[in-house]
């Protein structure tokens, strides 16, 4: 299924310090071998200023990346959102707005055990929770909530320095975002351009 531009357009218009309404951040460090190396999960409004907006940078990097090429649909089939699934795991950290530390170091664990990594990376997770306007037949917005989208943002980077995650190289959005509606059975996957090594965040996922 192709990802529509503006879906993914408005999540981004909306990812500034003064719009957003990320409500959390967690995330770990992995060293070369998938090996936890520090964890943290807190409030994204705590953050310093300066903080929000390089983390807010990290999650526009999924939804902005260039739609159908370095942004694509995954569907979750039916064999594959049953229990001790990724697809379950995921919905329960979207339930608990990644307050439930013991699900997110279970996730941690299996990115660890199916990421193809080339050294030392960081693992984000953002939550947000988005009140989607109503708008007319012509997009003009109407002003009411038709329905508030619940959704996380995972970003995995290679570290430059010492817990300093560069550019992200892989990440997802989950659920979907498609005509403006939350998708549970799919997740829209990214991957940034690199010849010189092949990353695959659809092994997260198998």
């Amino acid at each position: 299924m192709m990802i529509n531009r503006e879906d993914m357009l408005e999540l981004t218009r909306r990812m500034t310090l003064s719009r957003t309404s990320i409500t959390r951040v967690a995330g770990c460090y992995m060293d070369g071998a998938g090996e936890i190396d520090g964890t943290f999960n807190t409030n994204f409004l705590n953050l310093s200023s300066a903080e929000r907006k390089k983390n807010l940078a990290m999650a526009k990097t999924v939804p902005f990346s260039r739609t159908n090429e370095q942004l694509r649909s995954y569907r979750f089939g039916a064999d594959s959102r049953g229990p001790g699934s990724m697809w379950q795991l995921l919905m329960a950290m979207k339930s608990c707005g990644l307050k439930n530390d013991a699900l997110m170091d279970t996730f941690y664990e299996l990115v660890g055990e199916k990421y193809e990594r080339r050294g030392p990376c960081a693992v984000f997770v953002f939550h947000d929770r988005y009140d989607v306007p109503v708008k007319a037949a012509d997009k003009v917005r109407l002003g009411e909530s038709e329905e508030v989208y619940e959704y996380l943002i995972c970003t995995i980077s290679p570290l430059v320095g010492e817990y300093e995650p560069g550019k992200p190289e892989c990440g997802f959005l989950f659920p979907a975002f498609t005509d403006r509606s939350a998708d549970p059975e799919q997740a829209a996957i990214f991957f940034a351009e690199d010849k010189r090594h092949s990353v695959t965040p659809f092994s997260l996922f198998t």
